[in-house]
């Protein structure tokens, strides 16, 4: 018979390990809500031009998989989103110069999207963009 005090090491010790899990693959964290809402939104605005895998149209859409873009120009890449963009662009080396119209998003749906793209294809930007972050940009 095993005893009262060894089945509650067992407890605490399980307890422990659950709780740890849970706190590292918490579906509830905001940071993961955002992407899941932002690859929706991906899909029903972005996934036209960029493609499923993010990869775009050489010289006509801009890739954002592993885009070198959205790395060093995090504020561009929103105020694009929030505001449209037309111009020259260059990523990845590659040169682009078309438009992109404003998608009518508001800002949760803008810092969702980002957050999602800012994680999928090979991009690795584990900081969060937030609505306040989205509410702050100025149009040019």
């Amino acid at each position: 018979m095993i005893n009262k005090q060894f089945k509650m090491k067992v407890f605490v010790t399980l307890f422990a390990v659950f709780s740890c899990l849970a706190f590292v693959n918490n579906p509830d964290d905001e940071f993961e809500k955002s992407r899941i809402r932002g690859e929706k939104v991906y899909q029903e605005y972005c996934i036209v031009c960029h493609g499923k895998e993010g990869a775009g149209i050489e010289g006509v859409f801009p890739p954002l998989a592993n885009s070198d873009y959205l790395a060093k120009y995090p504020e561009k890449a929103i105020r694009g989103i929030k505001y449209g963009q037309s111009g020259e662009i260059v990523v990845n080396g590659i040169s682009y110069n078309n438009v992109m119209p404003e998608l009518g998003l508001d800002d949760e749906e803008i810092a969702d999207v980002m957050n999602y793209i800012n994680n999928a294809w090979g991009n690795k930007n584990e900081v969060m963009v937030t609505e306040e972050r989205v509410e702050a940009i100025e149009k040019e």
